[in-house]
C-alpha cells in the first residue's frame, strides 16, 4: 500500500480510524493519523494525514503532508507535500507546493502549486 522507504510512515501515527468506522464532523489532529474507514466534514493538522486504500473521504483537508492511497472527495490543501499513491482516486483541488502522482491513480480537478509553507486559504470565487 505505502512504499516502506516512505519517511513518513517511519513516524509514529498518534491516532487511527479503522475499517468499519465513520467519523462526521471536524477531525483536529498533531503528529501523523491513518484513516481506512470514512470521514465526512473536515480534517486540520499540522502533521501528516495517511488515507488507506479503503478509506472514503468527503471533507476539506488542511495537514502539512497527505499521503493518499483511497479515495477522496474535496479540496486537499497540503503546506509541504500531497502523494498520491495507487489506487488513489482524488475528486477536487489540490493546494500543495509538492505533488506525486503515482502510475494508476485517478485525479479528477485542478492543482494549484504555492510555495513551500504559503498561507492556503481558500481562493475566493468570483461571479
Amino acid at each position: 500500500m505505502f512504499n516502506k522507504k516512505d519517511e513518513h510512515m517511519e513516524a509514529e501515527i498518534n491516532g487511527f480510524v479503522g475499517n468499519g468506522m465513520t467519523v462526521e464532523g471536524k477531525l483536529i489532529f498533531e503528529g501523523s493519523v491513518r484513516i481506512d474507514g470514512k470521514v465526512k466534514g473536515e480534517i486540520s493538522s499540522t502533521g501528516t494525514l495517511l488515507i488507506g486504500e479503503g478509506a472514503i473521504i468527503e471533507a476539506e483537508i488542511n495537514v502539512d503532508t497527505a499521503i493518499i492511497s483511497g479515495e477522496v472527495q474535496g479540496i486537499v490543501n497540503a503546506k509541504g507535500r500531497v502523494e498520491l499513491h495507487a489506487p488513489a482516486r482524488v475528486i477536487g483541488d489540490i493546494r500543495t507546493p509538492t505533488l506525486i502522482i503515482g502510475e494508476g491513480v485517478i485525479f479528477e480537478g485542478n492543482c494549484l502549486m504555492v510555495k513551500k509553507g504559503a498561507d492556503l486559504k481558500p481562493v475566493e470565487e468570483t461571479a
